[in-house]
């Protein structure tokens, strides 16, 4: 009987070890992240597994593990991206007051099926040798023939570029969102290549004069190991697009998550998120990833301070999931690479 009781107890205590831990499948890529974790695992003893790859293909793994995933938290750098995990089923609803109260209504699921980690803004960067901030004022300006020959952008099949043609269609409508990227491409200073630091060095060597890029882009080049790159940030200048009274403010997306439907360690996810709105980690994307935070009791880095405040575009995020498909169409129309 005491054979049989003892090995019970090892049992169970194997299963709480065995349990004592987070699987993340993650698009993030930065070294804040692991300096996160690791935070997350001494405070908690949770161990943090972490797999990752593009959203698309992490969405893909969880649909094609079904029921035996492993996963428990899916992160994303775009809301897009979560939204397409809800419709598909992947992720489920929860209820955490630490993260109701920690993340604005505007960037969380209404439900609970995704949360906010951090904000971001897509912005227009310009070469301050060249351009005169005074010049800029909106997105639709972009499109005026004076800046034909020197505008800078990524990719269409980039998420971020997406959300922000998607955000024109919520707001606008199909049509509108079509004449701006039309003109948008009218006005490009080559076909579009790289990642958005890739704009802005372009931008620095005379390519064109203006970039659309995420600001977080310009702390990475701004604190860069290389040199050259921190020249090219301090050659970028910020600005807001969008700003004026009657204008709908600037575009924000979020990096977010949200808890796997088939988690085998739901309690440990939720404290996992719980987590990364917390104080402590907020400050941390802040200041090490040069991220908004969203958590409103804890103040943007000194470099975003520097940049100045700005209006946010309060379209719901979700809508930007929900015009993706729309936005990828349109810039096939309109012939944007």
């Amino acid at each position: 009987m005491l054979k049989k009781s003892l090995l019970i107890g090892l049992f169970f205590c194997s299963s709480l070890l065995a349990s004592a831990e987070v699987n993340v499948y993650s698009h993030r890529h930065y070294d804040t992240d692991k300096q996160l974790f690791k935070m997350f695992e001494k405070q908690t003893g949770i161990k943090v597994n972490v797999i990752k790859a593009k959203a698309s293909q992490l969405i893909k793994k969880i649909e094609s593990e079904g029921v035996a995933t492993p996963a428990d938290v899916l992160i994303t750098v775009d809301v897009a991206r979560l939204v397409q995990a809800q419709e598909k089923g992947i992720l489920q609803a929860i209820n955490s007051e630490v993260l109701t109260q920690a993340v604005p209504q505007k960037l969380r699921q209404k439900d609970g099926y995704w949360y906010g980690l951090t904000k971001r803004a897509r912005v227009v960067v310009y070469n301050k040798d060249t351009i005169n901030p005074s010049e800029l004022s909106t997105y639709e300006n972009l499109t005026d023939p004076k800046w034909k020959g020197k505008i800078l952008i990524r990719k269409s099949d980039n998420i971020y570029n997406q959300s922000l043609l998607a955000s024109f269609i919520a707001n606008e409508g199909n049509d509108y969102a079509k004449e701006w990227a039309k003109g948008i491409v009218n006005n490009m200073a080559r076909k579009p290549a790289g990642n958005d630091r890739d704009q802005m060095k372009a931008v620095a060597a005379g390519v064109g004069d203006l970039a659309i890029v995420n600001t977080y882009y310009v702390g990475k080049l701004l604190n860069s190991k290389d040199p050259q790159e921190i020249a090219v940030g301090k050659k970028m200048g910020v600005f807001f697009p969008n700003q004026g009274e009657a204008e709908r403010g600037t575009h924000i997306n979020i990096s977010g998550a949200g808890v796997v439907k088939h988690s085998k360690n739901q309690e440990n996810a939720i404290k996992f998120l719980e987590f990364l709105v917390s104080p402590n980690a907020q400050k941390l994307f802040a200041q090490a990833n040069y991220e908004y935070p969203i958590n409103k009791n804890v103040e943007a880095s000194e470099l975003l301070k520097s940049w100045g405040s700005f209006k946010e575009d309060d379209i719901a995020l979700e809508e930007f999931g929900k015009n993706n498909a729309n936005a990828v169409k349109i810039f096939h129309i309109v012939g944007w690479k």
